[in-house]
């Protein structure tokens, strides 16, 4: 089934591409999202009257993910205090949740999908994360997993 693109999706293509793409994929995440619609004649021509509002969305949409990636470079580290046994294993594990509770202490607004963490972190240290802004844009957090009492 061919849509077209209404954002730039990463590992499928940019605002105004037409691709291919299963029937599943597009009926129920692209179009219900309003991230593309159906490759019609006259849903091209809508978009081609729409291009230049969509880019200047676009736009602006890269700038804010542009400056929260330079707010986001500016923190040294997170610090999250857990409980731990002496062996520095935690009672549990710290995940996306908690991650994003400690930045919104600092007044960081991230989103728990933009939050790269393929699985939760369990032993105190420190560790990179992955905050994806923007379909090519990402930012890197140290979190640092302290124990408490």
């Amino acid at each position: 089934m061919e849509v077209i693109l209404l954002e730039k999706i990463r590992h499928l293509g940019t605002l105004g591409d037409k691709v291919k793409v299963k029937p599943g994929f597009a009926r129920n995440y692209l179009i219900p999202q309003s991230r593309a619609v159906y490759a019609t004649a006259a849903n091209l021509e809508k978009f081609e009257k729409r291009r230049v509002e969509l880019e200047k969305i676009a736009a602006e949409r890269h700038q804010r993910a542009v400056e929260k990636q330079q707010a986001i470079q500016a923190i040294p580290a997170v610090t999250i205090a857990a409980k731990a046994s002496e062996e520095g294993k935690l009672f549990g594990s710290i995940g996306v949740r908690e991650i994003i509770d400690a930045l919104k202490k600092l007044n960081m607004d991230i989103e728990k999908r933009d939050i790269r963490l393929p699985h939760g972190l369990r032993s105190l240290g420190e560790y990179e994360v992955v905050v994806e802004l923007d379909s090519d844009l990402t930012a890197q957090i140290k979190v640092i997993i302290v124990a408490t009492g």
